[in-house]
């Protein structure tokens, strides 16, 4: 028997695999019915029992085995597949496994029906093909789909933590007017930079969502005094980690030309200070209050 009429005749038997595996994918498919289960894994066997019947050239079979086959005209069964399995909670790789699982026990089925015969060489090659086709387009769609909901993510996260954050700056900035004393005005020029710095990574989840979107960054160079912005990470850093020793030593002329993609505040540099901050703040966590920390530059 060929094997695109066994997936025609058997196509329940099948089914009952594909649903008993499913089911083991945990834990997304607790909750999951049997027709969750099984979803459009009946649409993808259709799918491929039609590819096995149609005739192919070699020149066909080798764009298919290369994955240069023409893309579909309308969405497939198995892209509608992943995009279900991903809101469900699957993760890409129960998504691949149950394709091996089809392949397996589809091939396993038809080769004991085939017995005493052995199985058509060419139905297994073709099989193998169809089954690869329908996973690069499930992992297509299923990473798509994760992507989408990630930057969806991040933008609301980014839009949502503007309106504290703002009312923070404006309270900062109050305070700051209010001459209730130098520790006062000093604190409140200090909480009102860290203000634009969140405000300034903030902007940089906007644009990391852009470059996903294809619009790309806006960049302009700038002239930074890098000493300064070291000072100024420094004196935020004493203030997080008061029992920690940081020194800055600053050697040579540390003006240089920076890339910004549009500062927070007018001169205010916003992407050299993200390694500094980084490197910075990993430093004083593991200082235990007798080391000094120093962040030199040479002479250019």
């Amino acid at each position: 028997m060929r094997l695109a009429d066994f997936i025609v005749r058997n196509m329940e038997s099948v089914l009952a695999q594909w649903e008993a595996f499913a089911a083991t994918r945990l834990p997304a498919a607790a909750s999951m019915n049997p027709l969750e289960l099984r979803d459009h894994a009946q649409q993808i066997l259709e799918a491929v029992a039609v590819d096995l019947s149609a005739p192919q050239s070699p020149e066909e079979q080798a764009a298919k085995s290369k994955g240069l086959s023409p893309a579909p005209s309308r969405e497939t069964a198995a892209q509608t597949h992943a995009v279900l399995r991903a809101k469900r909670g699957y993760d890409i790789k129960q998504l691949v496994s149950e394709y091996r699982a089809l392949r397996a026990s589809v091939l396993s089925l038809w080769m004991d029906e085939c017995l005493p015969a052995g199985p058509h060489a060419q139905d297994v090659i073709r099989f193998n093909e169809a089954i690869d086709q329908a996973v690069a387009e499930s992992v297509a769609h299923f990473s798509a789909h994760v992507d989408q909901s990630r930057n969806l993510l991040l933008g609301m996260l980014s839009h949502d933590m503007r309106t504290p954050l703002q009312t923070m700056q404006a309270t900062a900035q109050y305070l700051g007017e209010l001459n209730a004393g130098a520790d006062v005005s000093v604190a409140a020029g200090r909480m009102i930079r860290s203000g634009a710095h969140l405000q300034a990574l903030l902007d940089d989840l906007v644009d990391y969502n852009r470059t996903n979107l294809g619009l790309g960054i806006n960049v302009v160079p700038s002239q930074v005094d890098l000493g300064a912005v070291c000072g100024e990470e420094l004196e935020l850093l004493r203030v997080a980690y008061p029992t920690s020793r940081l020194e800055l030593n600053v050697v040579g002329d540390s003006r240089l030309l920076g890339w910004e993609t549009g500062p927070a505040i007018a001169g205010e540099p916003r992407h050299e200070r993200n390694p500094l901050r980084r490197t910075g703040c990993a430093s004083a966590r593991q200082d235990d209050g007798r080391q000094d920390r120093r962040s030199h530059r040479g002479k250019q």
